[in-house]
């Protein structure tokens, strides 16, 4: 009896032990906010389900101004997950391009990306790190005076007798003001602040997708860094210009690949936000070539086949094939929401993988827009990292 006992404790402890695990893992891979497009059905059926036996009643039909509706997730209907919250929308359509294009970005302030010591008759000083000031702080003004080029920063700091100046500077999300005072370098014969500063920054990416309702585009799928800090880059104005491909340094195990572009001086738009899943701005009009698709929901994209497409030679767009191999709800990291592999031999034999300047590609499944290639894995050049399409497009909204 007492055997028989144990046994049992052994298999019922074992079956608490997965059935925590399972709870675990569900809750850390199971979407927070769930959207569901016109009257299909809430994702989520089998051995998952919702707590209400029927959803239909609580999601108004007004999807724009509907309050999301908070349900709990169960397993087997009994044992309870988490909650999430539930929003009805009405399904969106974009012109999905896939073209490349130039981007030139002015910051809303100027950027700290480095510092140099001074070599006076006591020695070598840094009078911006005396003064507090760190390399990725963006100086706002100087003496109350607002700054907007590293011209203007210079001619400022460098026009000087020893004098102090009163700087505001913001780090994060917070405004700060240090007192910095420039040293005289005997070697140079004037006072300096030991300051590297950056305003504006140019690069290549490919275009998203325009929306007609909004008159904006999207594209990048990540924000634009700064190279030296790798902070973000204040946006203060910008504009996206055409560009054709050139040259393609191929991708390799370790190095990334590159497109090479001549900017064209035929404008896209201005750009308008710079955020973590995209860069964003007001297009002057919609190319011809765009196509219409629908934009799926997160929940909407599956692991298997799909197609990119991207520029990757002159100004012909491509579509490609490719296999979506994992999809990840993190909110916190909406960057890498999809994982994929290139698999068509073409454009690896372009290419090597992906490389720099295709982010923003387009990724079309099931005749929907899911996603946008966002990066790389270096060490894999063939497989990278997407963002969710209806992610993209809510922040463009």
């Amino acid at each position: 009896m007492k055997k028989a006992i144990r046994i049992f404790d052994t298999i019922l402890a074992g079956i608490c032990t997965l059935l925590f695990a399972f709870i675990i893992y569900a809750n850390a891979v199971l979407p927070d906010n769930v959207v569901v497009y016109g009257d299909e059905a809430p994702p989520f059926s089998g051995v998952i389900t919702y707590a209400s036996k029927s959803l239909r009643g609580y999601i108004s039909v007004d999807s724009q101004s509907a309050e999301p509706v908070k349900e709990d997730l169960k397993l087997l209907g009994i044992v309870p997950i988490k909650e999430v919250s539930i929003s009805q929308k009405q399904e969106r359509d974009v012109y999905v391009s896939g073209e490349v294009f130039g981007i030139k970005l002015y910051t809303d302030g100027v950027i700290v990306v480095g510092t140099q010591s001074i070599e006076t008759d006591d020695g070598k000083r840094n009078p911006t790190q005396e003064a507090g000031i760190e390399v990725g702080d963006i100086i706002i003004s100087i003496d109350g005076v607002k700054v907007y080029t590293s011209d203007e920063v210079q001619a400022i700091l460098n026009n000087n007798m020893g004098a102090s100046f009163d700087v505001e500077i913001k780090r994060g999300d917070r405004y700060k003001s240090y007192k910095l005072t420039p040293i005289y370098s005997p070697r140079e014969g004037c006072y300096k602040a030991g300051m590297w500063v950056r305003d504006s920054t140019a690069g290549i990416g490919t275009l998203t997708f325009y929306d007609s309702i909004s008159g904006k585009f999207g594209a990048l799928g990540h924000q634009v860094n700064d190279v030296d800090t790798n902070e973000i880059m204040p946006l203060l104005e910008g504009e996206a210009v055409r560009a054709g491909i050139k040259e393609v340094q191929r991708a390799a195990k370790g190095t990334a690949g590159s497109l090479e572009c001549d900017f064209s001086d035929k404008t896209i738009g201005r750009l308008t936000a710079n955020t973590r899943c995209g860069i964003f701005g007001e297009y002057t009009f919609i190319p011809e070539f765009a196509l219409e698709y629908p934009v799926a929901s997160a929940q909407q994209v599956k692991r298997g086949k799909a197609t990119l497409l991207s520029t990757v030679e002159g100004n012909e767009i491509g579509e490609y094939e490719i296999e979506i191999t994992h999809i990840s709800y993190s909110e916190g990291n909406m960057e890498k929401n999809i994982v994929l592999k290139i698999t068509d031999e073409e454009l690896l034999k372009k290419t090597g993988g992906i490389v720099q300047g295709m982010s923003g590609s387009p990724i079309i499944q099931d005749g929907r827009i899911v996603g946008a290639l966002t990066h790389v894995i270096l060490n894999n050049p063939e497989k990278g990292y997407a963002v969710f399409a209806q992610t993209m497009v809510e922040a463009c909204e």
